[in-house]
């Protein structure tokens, strides 16, 4: 029979038998038996090339994910029964020229003046077949507590809040008032901003959508409720209360909240569930449909620590619905950037549009009672959705149920394939993997380790530990150019293991020559390391399926296209088939799929966590000046790590491994050299650093002494003050001695000055608390009466580690029953705030734990904690002193507020345990 010719892989070498060289090329000719080995031909230009293609698909999918917004409408061009922006910012020009308005302020009475008179207009020009109600609601007092989140410590008091609650029906359906959506969001701002983007955006979203809805609610099958509340940045007060007080809170069946944490751009679903019906409308009908589950992932782990309404509806109601968030420009939130200017055109078009197609269909829905099923119901059921969005203009969307089974099957072809390779390769197959392993731990240390010196580097150069806030991009040659070096460098030392090893299994083949076999050992060193990647992302598929984590499926995206493009290109099942140079359609082919389903959500993940990190510290002065920069430079060495690491196993047999180290070490050198020139300033007016500026009344010193009155400047953005003080020269003195503690947390670092601070304040409004009766029976109880004078936003810490309970009472009324409360660190807080007639007497309770014992040695009680403490502060007065350091704080500084900072001017007093 005659024998096929071989592949160019294996072709005879011609030039070899037509030489009639040496013996030892004959000899060599002998053993390799005509085998000819192609060798990869990949020149630095070419990778260099292809790098900046992935980056710049990346940063393309990104942008049109993300920043590509849909064209403002006209009223004209929407009609009656359209969205338009440009109506729709009528809106928000009005509410933020009202400045800002927080509760219990004149401003917020001219809000909600505003919001009344142009829901009464909606009234007058709805469809005459529209039934439309407009409540002003009014509430008294309230309390309530959490069992999650930010405010889970705590006791949330409220009083003297105003709504305006609307409601669309059609007129000859009453019963579709049984069943009802609500589309929620808050009126009021905190003290620092006039809150173009929080949330008035959220409030001229839904003016627009009322209007809309008006003209289309006669076909309705379910009412649709408007709340427009207010006390949301005082812990989610309003919708508390309206929840528990409305009469028609009893009715709502789906809860929509619209929220931001920044500034326009896209308003994606942040939160979704439990009961997946309105993620599933939602994406089944937007026009610009936005949204994934990592965000609601992250946000339910805690690691952002903030809240929504959202959390009022799901937890205390039980309601299923979607939560919405503008999160563009993260730096600007809470501060006086959150302007109008600053507002993206089409962002309200965006959100707009979508919630007006979602709206319709709801509301004529016959399920829409099936959606109001129990969290714990949905969660047994692992009935949840599993949801992300494709550039912005499709929605993927499935059933936990559905997800658990997709990635099961993947899980277990992908063990049976790897279980095949290992059986039909041995030990040498079983090793090799180990090795290859060992390679990815390599570069997963020295990537993090890399990226992590940066971050450590940082404030030693800069002055300011956090310099890319301005720009961004600059985090690309402060940590991904390191974290990339380290991951190069930690896996070419795996692979010179692994080579050495397969070194060692060759040369105990005779068969080929020395130099035939150095290529081959290459060749199949490289295959491994590009194998031994999808079995990082096999592990991390196992862990988010044993866990339910929707997240997961960027394992499923990261895992199976490349294992598919390798299958198909690759790989073989003959043993003895010598191995090839892996080829780059193996990697476009692998990488397409993954860079566009995940990059852009990776991107804008990148700056949400930069936006955080201007109000990063819980205690000014607690946590180290580099640990933004540590977390931020451990989330991009991970992102490395995980995504160019199938790019990394192509480098080490090119020529472009010095070309692209150079490159790598020259773009960190210019960042550095960036930064440590200053040519780049870290704030500027419109990502400015959040500071506090208060006028502080001390009285915890003593009882009887007089009070401590000085000027407290610190930021919740790391850094020292040092040269802006020298600026202002107003007698502040910089230092971690000035420790003060605000209740609700405490200053660490921070600047004080005690220089015409006797002015502005009088000592008739310094907080009391009183014991009126003390009885020491089988269980001690103390009773406290609490003024906090003119004061109607105020907090006070009681000392678990002597309280047991309490109760707490306003007038008569008992608002905090005894049933046992949560702590942290050995206080439970109490948070109260309210409009102008809020109460500023109360009543305190306390139950003693059994072992607590009353001490009288003064160096003893020197040392002991307080009983209690209060923190009152006195919104919209502004001391002298006050007045004059802000008018020489630098422009790159603005006020931040939320809903435990202080405000101007706060009082201190404490109850010591031996009273």
């Amino acid at each position: 029979m005659r024998r096929r010719p071989e592949s160019s892989s294996t072709a005879p070498d011609t030039s070899a038998k037509k030489s009639s060289g040496t013996s030892k090329t004959d000899e060599e000719a002998k053993l390799n038996h005509g085998i000819q080995i192609r060798t990869a031909r990949r020149s630095g230009f070419t990778w260099l090339t292809l790098f900046a293609v992935i980056v710049y698909s990346s940063w393309a999918v990104y942008q049109y994910q993300y920043e590509n917004l849909p064209v403002p409408l006209t009223a004209e061009q929407a009609g009656k029964r359209g969205f338009s922006e440009v109506a729709a910012m009528k809106h928000v020009k009005a509410l933020t020229e009202l400045g800002p308005h927080t509760i219990g302020s004149d401003a917020i009475e001219l809000a909600l003046q505003y919001v009344l008179a142009e829901l009464e207009n909606i009234k007058k020009t709805a469809h005459w077949e529209v039934d439309v109600e407009v409540d002003l609601f009014h509430v008294n007092v309230g309390a309530t507590r959490l069992d999650s989140g930010m405010f889970v410590d705590r006791t949330i008091i409220y009083s003297d809040l105003d709504h305006i609650v609307l409601r669309m029906l059609p007129k000859y359906a009453p019963e579709a008032r049984e069943n009802a959506i609500l589309v929620s969001s808050h009126i009021d701002t905190v003290f620092s901003t006039e809150g173009a983007g929080d949330c008035s955006s959220c409030v001229s979203v839904m003016l627009e959508l009322a209007r809309g809805i008006s003209q289309w609610a006669h076909g309705f099958k379910n009412a649709v409720i408007f709340l427009f509340n207010t006390g949301e940045e005082e812990g989610l007060s309003g919708a508390h209360s309206f929840i528990t007080q409305h009469p028609w809170s009893t009715t709502i069946r789906m809860a929509i909240d619209l929220e931001a944490m920044g500034i326009g751009g896209k308003s994606a679903i942040f939160q979704a569930g439990p009961h997946p019906l309105a993620v599933e409308t939602f994406a089944s009908v937007a026009k610009y449909p936005s949204g994934n589950i990592i965000f609601q992932d992250i946000f339910s782990s805690g690691v952002i620590k903030s809240a929504t309404d959202f959390q009022v509806y799901r937890e205390v109601a039980g309601l299923s619905g979607l939560d919405f968030v503008y999160a563009d420009h993260g730096a600007v939130y809470h501060t006086k950037n959150d302007k109008l200017k600053l507002l993206k055109s089409g962002s309200l078009q965006h959100l707009g549009e979508n919630m007006l197609a979602f709206l319709l269909q709801i509301s004529t829905s016959s399920h829409l009672s099936k959606a109001n099923a129990t969290v714990d119901d949905i969660q047994s059921s692992h009935d949840s959705a599993v949801y992300y969005d494709i550039l912005g203009q499709y929605m993927v969307i499935y059933r936990q149920r559905f997800a658990n089974m997709l990635h099961s099957s993947v899980i277990l072809q992908s063990l049976l394939i790897w279980t095949t390779s290992l059986l039909m390769g041995g030990s040498t197959a079983a090793v090799s993997l180990a090795f290859s392993c060992l390679s990815n731990i390599l570069m997963w240390i020295f990537s993090i380790s890399f990226s992590v010196l940066a971050a450590f580097i940082l404030p030693l150069i800069s002055s300011s530990p956090l310099p890319y806030l301005s720009i961004p991009s600059l985090v690309l040659g402060l940590f991904a150019a390191p974290a990339f070096l380290g991951a190069l460098t930690g896996q070419h030392l795996g692979y010179l293991v692994l080579k050495r090893y397969l070194s060692n299994v060759y040369a105990k083949r005779k068969q080929l020559s020395p130099a035939i076999q150095a290529d081959l050992i290459k060749l199949e060193t490289e295959r491994w390391l590009f194998k031994a990647v999808s079995l990082q992302w096999l592990v991390l598929l196992v862990i988010g399926t044993y866990y339910k984590i929707g997240s997961s499926y960027l394992a499923l995206v990261w895992l199976v296209p490349p294992a598919f493009a390798y299958g198909l290109l690759e790989a073989t099942l003959t043993p003895g088939r010598l191995p090839k140079p892996l080829k780059l359609a193996t990697l476009w082919m692998g990488l397409a799929i993954p860079i566009l389903v995940s990059a852009g959500q990776v991107i804008k993940l990148t700056t949400v966590i930069i936006g955080l990190s201007v109000r990063f510290i819980r205690h000014p002065g607690g946590t180290p000046e580099w640990l933004p920069s540590l977390g931020l430079s451990l989330f991009i060495a991970v992102v490395i790590c995980l995504t160019l690491v199938y790019l990394l196993s192509y480098i080490h047999l090119s020529g472009a491994k010095t070309s692209i180290v150079l490159s790598t070490c020259i773009l960190f050198a210019l960042s550095l050299a960036v930064v440590f020139s200053g040519i780049i300033p870290p704030f500027t007016e419109e990502t400015a650093r959040a500071v506090n500026l208060v006028h502080v009344v001390d009285t915890t010193g003593g009882f009887g002494e007089k009070p401590n009155s000085y000027i407290s400047l610190f930021s919740f953005t790391p850094g020292k003050f040092t040269k802006e003080v020298e600026e202002i020269k107003e007698g502040f003195a910089c230092g971690r001695h000035n420790a003060i503690d605000y209740v609700t947390f405490s200053v660490k670092y921070g600047c004080l000055t005690y220089d015409g601070t006797e002015e502005g304040w009088d000592e008739s409004n310094i907080p009391t608390l009183d014991v009126v009766k003390d009885i020491n029976g089988d269980k001690r109880i103390t009773q406290v009466k609490i003024d906090t004078k003119r004061s109607i936003r105020w907090f006070l810490a009681i000392n678990t580690e002597e309280i047991e309970d309490f109760t707490f009472n306003v007038g008569l009324e008992e608002l905090v029953a005894a049933d046992g409360k949560r702590s942290i660190d050995g206080w439970h807080t109490i948070q109260a705030s309210g409009g102008k007639n809020a109460p500023t007497k109360f009543e305190l309770t306390l139950f003693w734990l059994q072992n607590s014992t009353r001490r009288s040695d003064k160096m003893v009680q020197s040392e002991q904690r307080p009983l209690l403490r209060i923190r009152t502060d006195l919104p919209g007065v502004v001391t002298p002193k006050v007045e004059t350091v802000l008018e020489k704080l630098p422009p790159w500084y603005s006020l931040f507020g939320k809903s435990t900072s202080p405000h101007t001017l706060s009082f201190l007093s404490s109850l010591p345990i031996d009273f």
